[in-house]
């Protein structure tokens, strides 16, 4: 998404785009404290941070009829997992809202995203929930899939799963905050246009990743629905938060909002 942002590829005029590469969770904490004035956000930790920051119309990671998966080493049906502890990415993450919403009782163990697999090939935990590039390989570790939630979501509400996006701060102005948004979507154009060069580019920071399986990785949650939500992609993330505060997980209502 990136990629033309973080090598010059754009013109950006006033604007100077430091990067900061940390894992999702560390970011939802992040915004939280403020700490950076646009960053990746999961939606579920948006509905912490909506009065602060305001989400972009570009750059969000969803999966239609696709999303996390729940992978365990044992044989484990989905309405049982009341019974697993699930090693789960981070309590903000959209991944971990999603399967408290499918189901609201399950023990969970945070651990962070890259070492999950490990956990439940170990015996550390049930279960598993895969928001990375593991969702791919996870069959290769003799691990099999417990439940797949953007298939269960889709099947729920005929709606995309969305995971995360980006948000700016509020305190910007709007003038600052469309500029930054118009920014980012070209950059993000930009890679899907030169798809080859971006892919090249992200492999540095693929934790060793085989290229073809980064190239399958990258189709999932890089797509024309991060160049634009739609209609449809606003509405899930509203339905996501709306069903958390449903479901007493979000304390409160969430309104979600888009930079114009």
């Amino acid at each position: 998404m990136f990629y033309a942002l973080a090598t010059n590829k754009l013109e950006t005029g006033n604007f100077e785009f430091t990067h900061v590469l940390k894992d999702i969770q560390t970011l939802n904490e992040e915004a939280k404290n403020g700490t950076y004035d646009v960053t990746a956000i999961s939606f579920h930790a948006y509905a912490y941070i909506a009065d602060t920051y305001a989400l972009l119309p570009h750059g969000a990671s969803i999966g239609d009829n696709y999303g996390p998966i729940v992978v365990s080493r044992e044989p484990l049906n989905a309405a049982d997992l009341s019974r697993a502890t699930v090693a789960v990415p981070g309590t903000l993450t959209s991944a971990f809202l999603a399967l408290r919403i499918f189901n609201p009782d399950f023990q969970y163990e945070v651990v962070p995203f890259d070492q999950i697999i490990e956990a439940v090939t170990e015996g550390q935990c049930d279960a598993g929930l895969l928001i990375h590039e593991g969702q791919l390989f996870y069959q290769d570790k003799g691990l099999q899939k417990v439940l797949d939630l953007g298939e269960w979501w889709f099947e729920k509400t005929g709606l995309p799963l969305p995971m995360g996006g980006n948000a700016i701060r509020r305190e910007l102005g709007p003038a600052t905050m469309r500029e930054v948004s118009k920014l980012l979507r070209e950059s993000i154009r930009y890679s899907l246009d030169n798809r080859e060069d971006a892919l090249q580019y992200a492999m540095q920071f693929a934790r060793d990743m085989d290229p073809a399986l980064a190239d399958r990785f990258v189709s999932m949650w890089v797509n024309e629905l991060t160049l634009d939500y739609t209609d449809r992609g606003r509405e899930a993330v509203q339905r996501l938060l709306q069903e958390g505060f449903e479901r007493g997980i979000i304390p409160h209502r969430v309104a979600v909002e888009f930079v114009d």
